[in-house]
């Protein structure tokens, strides 16, 4: 699977509530006493030439859910949490809780985030300055990922391998990379 952010190293463990210690608050945890570096987001910089959004997509990819959520939520606050770029990134952050909420095995949670984010995917303007902050970002295959979320959420079923050592079957692609 590609790497986006390769510079960027995975976390020891992808946290799971309830199964391994909080990446923050716990003195045992991956991140534990670790500061945040401010990031900033311009309002037209792309977002998929973005390191922090990188890296997050990598962290989905390789089921790190919790710890994608995270840095998608940092970017969240520096557009500001408003507007089209702020709601593509909220779905994002959806689809990582939706990943979390598979590792513990609670499909309705599943479906509620996955649903959420199909809603706030497809609520997006294809307007000039999304074209050209979104550019490199299938958004139609961010819907597919969200209902193949949900559907999984639908015949949920973990089978043979600890949910917390499992990923989700669907891989988030940039393109022009």
């Amino acid at each position: 699977m590609k790497r986006y952010a390769p510079e960027f190293e995975f976390p020891p463990y992808s946290y799971v509530p309830g199964k391994y210690p909080h990446p923050e608050s716990d003195p045992a945890g991956h991140s534990f006493g670790k500061e945040l570096e401010p990031i900033s987001l311009s309002p037209n910089q792309k977002l998929a030439e973005h390191a922090t959004f990188l890296y997050a997509v990598d962290l989905f990819n390789f089921g790190y859910y919790w710890e994608s959520h995270e840095q998608w939520e940092q970017l969240w606050h520096a557009c500001g949490r408003k507007g089209p770029t702020a709601d593509l990134l909220k779905g994002l952050i959806k689809l990582a809780a939706a990943g979390v909420k598979f590792k513990q095995e609670v499909p309705a949670g599943m479906q509620r985030h996955g649903n959420r984010a199909i809603e706030l995917f497809q609520s997006l303007d294809q307007n000039e300055l999304m074209r050209i902050q979104f550019d490199g970002i299938n958004m139609e295959l961010l819907i597919e990922i969200a209902k193949q979320i949900c559907h999984t959420a639908e015949t949920a079923s973990v089978e043979s391998s600890p949910a917390d050592k499992l990923n989700l079957s669907v891989q988030i692609v940039i393109q022009n990379t």
